[in-house]
């Protein structure tokens, strides 16, 4: 990708859980070249990479307490991390006749997950029940893919205007659906975050599409969109929005800071204001392609040899 983003994640304990059962990735999609034998000499390195072709980002939000949402939470990333690394067709120039295949290979990673958990929960009885939330951001320059199972959020910043492009999966915004709406992904009103002073509906804590669990069936939704210099993505687990509301994450995203900074933030704000959660936050912010000094050397000095009439001739090369 000829952009620069400006990638972070962080994940806290908060106040009250004694266990993370958050986790996030953050992840870089590269071509390579492993070389078995040359008369280069590359004594340094056997495997070359190109640049990057696309981006990684998951969080997850593990459920069942103790060891159980943490192992299922680990499962589901490192799940979705092994079959889009040896399973998964890459494509790295995405075209129409592209997306269709592309689409139901993101929502295979999320079953392939969905089995692993099974097969542990199967295997020890302990943690038969145990689930996680799974929110993916899946980057081909400009098509962004996201994938989504729960209530871990993904948002879109654009200028002065937030979009929350995930759909919490919880009773509370289930009962809130959209009587008609023919678009499965958008088929429930999202009402952002809820006030901090407001008392919290018992349902938003139940969810009813879960990796894992008791249920086998799993239903990944799934929203395309197209990304364009200067947005940012926020991925983030519900530590993070049932202190801070949608306004807030807008203005704290817009600030000029590195994506460190603005994580370790949104997290310290959300531990002021109880931290009753695991707190996760991962934020990418898509600029213009840095240009190195280097680059700008190498650049002028072309344009000078090209400007030389003499180059021709020194440029001759006659075998001896």
């Amino acid at each position: 990708m000829s952009i620069n983003i400006d990638c972070f994640g962080k994940s806290d304990l908060g106040q009250i859980r004694p266990v993370n059962e958050d986790q996030f990735l953050i992840a870089d999609l590269n071509k390579s070249m492993r070389v078995h034998q040359t008369s280069l000499g590359l004594s340094r390195q056997t495997r070359l990479f190109g640049g990057s072709q696309g981006k990684l980002l998951l969080v997850a939000d593990g459920l069942g307490g103790h060891e159980s949402g943490e192992r299922a939470s680990t499962l589901a990333v490192d799940g979705v991390a092994s079959y889009v690394l040896n399973s998964m067709d890459w494509l790295f120039r995405i075209g129409e006749e592209d997306e269709e295949s592309l689409e139901a290979e993101l929502k295979q990673a999320f079953q392939y997950s969905q089995t692993a958990i099974a097969a542990e929960a199967e295997a020890i009885p302990d943690r038969r029940g145990m689930a996680t939330t799974l929110t993916m951001a899946y980057i081909s320059w400009p098509k962004l893919y996201v994938v989504h199972v729960g209530d871990t959020r993904c948002y879109h910043v654009r200028g002065s205007s937030i979009s929350q492009l995930t759909t919490d999966h919880t009773m509370a915004q289930l009962a809130r659906s959209v009587p008609g709406d023919q678009d499965d992904e958008l088929k429930v009103q999202n009402v952002g975050s809820v006030n901090p002073t407001e008392s919290r509906n018992p349902m938003e804590n139940v969810l009813w599409n879960v990796v894992g669990g008791t249920s086998a069936s799993l239903e990944p939704q799934i929203r395309k969109s197209e990304l364009a210099i200067g947005d940012t993505l926020l991925l983030c687990s519900d530590g993070l929005t049932r202190h801070i509301q949608d306004n807030e994450l807008l203005e704290m995203t817009k600030l000029d800071r590195p994506s460190s900074e603005i994580c370790d933030q949104l997290v310290e704000v959300a531990n002021a204001r109880g931290g009753e959660d695991n707190i996760t936050a991962v934020l990418a912010r898509f600029r213009e392609p840095r240009v190195e000094s280097s680059e700008l050397a190498d650049a002028s000095r072309t344009a000078a040899a090209i400007a030389t009439p003499e180059t021709a001739k020194t440029n001759v090369h006659p075998r001896p």
